[in-house]
């Protein structure tokens, strides 16, 4: 029988709802449990796929082509669960599904309101699509007190009416912040979230208090009096240096054996040696190398937040520090400035992304790396502008560009419609921008002997893609002469999904975004080779 545990949050965002979540399911799965982990988010947009990355942070792609919440990749990388499109709804998911409902009729004369329609929209959302899991986690974005966040309140309160208190559980995650003035821990902060909380008809069963060092019995006690809430169930969520370090954490604090109690279920033992060897592992490394990612988000870190994680992965694993600075493209200007920004570090990276701010200095950081035997790796946008850069050094080809960006010379990389004929290959909707990209997973398939199959020792791969435009291959013949080679395929044959160079180190691009298959327990191999690379070039630098 699925039990259903609601997370939500209160006094500030970005308290790491998304995190305990994922550490929960984690903890839930060592119990021998079958655990999905579902995002429900407040905001209108259909989803995160045309919304600034230095705003809402990066846009999280599932194999069946969601583009999702950034908190499905910490469910993904705790939990190894892959995530579907069915894990992550919006608001204007729900809406978009009630009114279409509504113009065909489906509610018979009636007028249509939040109170059912939209309640039941959301339930039904959370309810289906479940493959007899025993425990479904319902991360509701935002902070309570939201207008945009009432509907969701309004649908769990119902559930729990409908299911029972045996088949739900509501856990809070507040703030709970220390006055080093007053030398105190405040509790109002919290008091007044689930005073917020109450206000919808919820009562927390279990409350999570983050905060950045451990509270004395005191507060506990006070928090447990004011919330009305039983002592043993105010956890702490003490500050650490690690999100991998919170599974134990809060199983240090006994959430398990709280949420067991709850339900009525068995404690188990729980056996966290793999948590807590890959956490020895950190703490242990004793190399460090340095990469230099060129980009422009760098106001946010969550803008890319599955390619830090990746690159942290691999680095454990090569048990090297890869101290990563961004460098701002605009600022690479010419061979000066990139000698000047880029000389001192053992490898460059581009990652993915979208416009034409920037790509100047991209480009001019890959020509730096390929020609001073410098290790680099193109992700997406990175791969396109590599297949540009070494195009413009074949005479006649020197003004080659993305239609993406310009209409003016040629279109070395652009739509698939734009160079295609048959259009029944490749369908691609250019009016919506929102609907426009090759999502998803795509298979490829590997050249053996190239350097990219003996990473992955392996002809067929299938990975993810978050892209509007590709390699167009009319100019494939003119791209190879110039020592790039095209290691990854398509199936058909029609789309470049990795290039490299012959005579160079290290220097692959891919059309896909690895970073999103990568987890602490299986770090991605294409990042493994890179940081292996990086500490070679460390090394032959003396």
């Amino acid at each position: 029988m699925t039990k259903y545990i609601f997370i939500t949050g209160g006094v500030v965002s970005s308290l790491g709802k998304g995190i305990a979540s994922s550490a929960i399911a984690s903890l839930l799965q060592l119990a021998n449990f079958k655990v999905r982990i579902r995002k429900l988010d407040p905001y209108l947009n259909i989803d995160p796929g045309t919304m600034s990355p230095s705003q809402h942070g990066e846009v999280f792609v599932t194999d069946d082509g969601a583009e999702t919440d950034m908190d499905l990749g910490h469910y993904e990388r705790f939990t190894g669960i892959i995530s579907k499109k069915s894990d992550n709804i919006t608001t204007g998911k729900i809406y978009s599904e009630v009114l279409k409902k509504e113009r065909k009729g489906d509610y018979l004369g009636s007028t249509v309101q939040v109170i059912p329609h939209v309640t039941d929209q959301i339930k039904n959302f959370i309810q289906t699509d479940l493959s007899k899991e025993d425990f479904v986690i319902c991360e509701i974005g935002g902070t309570v007190g939201d207008i945009e966040s009432l509907p969701f309140l309004e649908a769990i309160r119902q559930l729990r009416n409908e299911l029972g208190r045996k088949k739900t559980c509501f856990i809070h995650l507040t703030l709970l912040p220390f006055v080093s003035v007053a030398n105190e821990f405040k509790t109002k902060p919290t008091q007044h979230s689930v005073k917020e909380l109450l206000s919808s008809g919820i009562q927390p069963d279990i409350l999570i208090c983050r905060t950045t060092k451990k509270f004395d019995l005191e507060s506990k006690k006070k928090i447990s009096l004011f919330c009305n809430i039983p002592m043993e169930s105010v956890i702490m969520a003490v500050d650490v240096k690690s999100i991998y370090e919170v599974p134990i954490t809060l199983h240090a604090e006994k959430i398990d054996q709280r949420i067991f109690d709850y339900f009525g279920l068995k404690n188990k033992k729980l056996d966290l040696h793999k948590w807590k060897n890959f956490n020895n592992k950190v703490k242990n490394i004793n190399k460090q190398v340095s990469l230099a990612i060129v980009g422009k988000y760098l106001n946010l870190t969550e803008s890319y937040k599955s390619l830090y994680e990746a690159i942290f992965h691999s680095s454990v694993y090569n048990n090297a520090n890869v101290k990563v600075d961004w460098i701002d493209a605009v600022k690479l200007k010419d061979k000066d400035s990139c000698r000047k920004y880029l000389s001192n570090f053992n490898g460059i990276l581009v990652p993915g992304g979208f416009g034409k701010r920037g790509v100047d200095g991209k480009i001019l950081s890959i020509n730096y790396a390929r020609n001073n035997q410098k290790p680099f790796l193109g992700i997406c946008f990175g791969m396109q502008l590599a297949v540009i850069e070494a195009i413009r050094s074949v005479k006649g080809f020197e003004k080659s560009t993305s239609s993406e960006f310009s209409k003016r010379g040629n279109n070395v990389i652009s739509f698939m419609d734009e160079w295609v004929d048959d259009k029944s290959i490749h369908k691609q909707d250019t009016k919506n921008y929102g609907g426009s990209m090759r999502l998803g997973s795509y298979d490829a398939i590997l050249k053996k002997g190239s350097k990219i199959y003996n990473i992955y020792k392996k002809v067929k791969i299938s990975e993810r893609h978050r892209h509007r435009y590709e390699v167009n291959f009319n100019y494939k013949k003119v791209i190879e002469s110039n020592g790039i080679v095209f290691s990854g395929i398509s199936p058909d044959g029609k789309l470049a999904e990795v290039m490299e160079y012959i005579d160079h180190p290290w220097f692959i691009g891919v059309q896909y975004h690895p970073e999103l298959k990568s987890t602490p327990f299986n770090p991605h191999p294409l990042f493994n080779s890179f940081v292996n690379a990086l500490i070679k070039n460390k090394k032959k630098d003396g």
